[in-house]
């Protein structure tokens, strides 16, 4: 995660907001692409790309050198480590400045150690700890850079379900397409070949947000403060906002679990056992796969409109189960891939539901620093699973921490299940579509024509515990009129 679960990223696929609406009240369609949207588009998607080739750069180009499972796992963790340490600093840094160049100056910076990355390689001379220094300034960078990314979606997208959706098509495609390149890369160049293209990415990136051109903020909306003494009471108000949602915390308190047992290790060892065993073109083949799965993910995601999103997504992170456990089992590559396009359908699908819970329960005016909380919770025992996920392989053996990891994937979805405030959560964005709403729709009509009813009925707070909103009035998509400002999460969520 991040995030994302990466907490994850995710760009508009609809267009863009700002106008009064109707008179009616309801917000008039808008078209999907856009000059400003195609700008995101291409810029989530490049940068996913070369993300996607890290991992198979890492995996080869270290154990070419000598180096282990524990250093692939060092050199994830050091940049998730620094990503989650920072992140929350960069939600409020967010709120503060223009957030498109903070994203613009954190893509040169990663441009630049990608590349100091790529001549080390290519001189032969690599040395773990400059390769986890490297690691620490791309952290640092994305720290800056994530939280913008959700409050740029809403402020591009009036479907807001819609854009996460398109967007994570997009990084799946790239998910599809970085691994085997990465491969190819390795097997005809060398892992520095790679390390060169991923610094290229970044480039294509700050030049894609260069030319984008953000609408305005909402009217009404309350800024950040810029005093020394206001970035403190600005952190503390953005923790306010986290801790007063049940549903938001309780998300990230399971997902410290799932780091730590499931998405930390698998990732390092999945990648140093399928290059060992395999090739490191049989891993670009898994991961792949797993690009793959999330497409369809994606894609589902652009269908199913849930009433209770977080409970359809705790449903669709079962599927993870067979990724770590069809290669802890041992079986051969096609079984590999397969289980691993299954578990990305199912964390695409997660990941669409609660970036759109996110951006769509939680103000705009503090939605950077609440997301930089979310992404912070979720990564923060990231680095501890990848850093163990050496040491574990080592006393365990690499198949039974990926076992181990296989029965974990259950229990964290069945946590989920079973935690009301989670569970129980509704949409907020209305675009939900099944008979009762639809029903009552009518019935309010039909009201309205014999005298009942006068106007239109203002819809419900969004819950915050599944209940009810405890703290403040927010704004909703169809009520602001107006746009609004908001991966791997560090070491990928997928």
């Amino acid at each position: 995660m991040s995030g994302r679960p990466a907490p994850g990223g995710a760009a508009g696929g609809a267009g863009r907001r700002g106008d009064a609406g109707p008179a009616d009240g309801k917000e008039r369609a808008r078209p999907v692409w856009s000059r400003d949207f195609a700008l995101f588009f291409v810029a989530r998607a490049v940068a996913r790309l070369g993300d996607t080739m890290l991992p198979v750069a890492l995996a080869a180009g270290l154990l070419q050198h000598g180096y282990g499972a524990g250093a692939v796992g060092l050199a994830m963790a050091a940049t998730t480590a620094a990503f989650a340490g920072l992140v929350v600093f960069g939600g409020v840094i967010a709120d503060r400045f223009s957030t498109r160049r903070l994203m613009i100056g954190a893509d040169l910076v990663r441009l630049v150690a990608q590349a100091g990355a790529a001549a080390l390689f290519f001189s032969g001379h690599v040395v773990l700890w400059e390769i986890c220094a490297i690691g620490v300034v791309n952290g640092v960078a994305a720290a800056v850079f994530q939280p913008g990314v959700a409050g740029t979606v809403p402020r591009l997208a009036s479907d807001i379900q819609g854009a996460n959706g398109a967007i994570r098509i997009a990084e799946s495609a790239a998910h599809l397409a970085g691994p085997a390149v990465a491969g190819v890369l390795v097997g005809l160049a060398s892992p520095g070949g790679v390390f060169a293209a991923h610094a290229a990415t970044y480039a294509v990136s700050a030049l894609c947000l260069l030319l984008l051109r953000l609408p305005p903020l909402p009217p009404g909306t309350r800024p950040a403060g810029r005093a020394g003494g206001a970035f403190k009471a600005d952190l503390a108000d953005g923790w306010r906002e986290f801790r007063s949602r049940t549903w938001l915390w309780g998300v990230i308190a399971v997902w410290c679990l799932y780091m730590i047992a499931v998405w930390g290790p698998t990732i390092p060892l999945v990648a140093t056992e399928v290059v060992r065993e395999h090739g490191p073109g049989a891993y670009g083949l898994v991961n792949s796969a797993l690009g793959a799965g999330t497409v369809v993910g994606g894609l589902v995601a652009l269908r199913l409109r849930p009433r209770r999103m977080l409970r359809a997504g705790a449903v669709a992170l079962f599927a993870f189960l067979p990724f770590p456990a069809t290669v802890g089992a041992g079986l051969g590559v096609p079984a590999m891939a397969v289980g691993a396009a299954v578990a990305g359908a199912g964390l695409s699908f997660w990941s669409v539901m609660w970036a759109t819970s996110v951006q769509t329960q939680v103000p705009p005016d503090v939605l950077n620093r609440v997301h930089a909380y979310d992404v912070a919770g979720s990564l923060a025992m990231m680095p501890v699973g990848q850093a163990l996920a050496g040491p574990a392989a080592g006393v365990l053996g690499a198949d039974q921490v990926l076992l181990v990891a296989a029965a974990t994937s259950l229990v964290v979805p069945a946590i989920l299940l079973a935690t009301p405030a989670i569970r129980n959560l509704i949409r907020a964005d209305g675009s939900v579509v099944d008979t009762a709403v639809a029903t009552a729709t009518d019935m309010t009509a039909t009201a309205a024509t014999d005298g009942t009813v006068k106007g239109p009925r203002a819809p419900a707070a969004p819950a915050t515990d599944g209940t009810a909103e405890p703290t403040r009035a927010r704004t909703t998509p169809a009520a602001d009129g107006a746009a609004r400002e908001s991966g791997p999460a560090a070491g990928g969520t997928a």
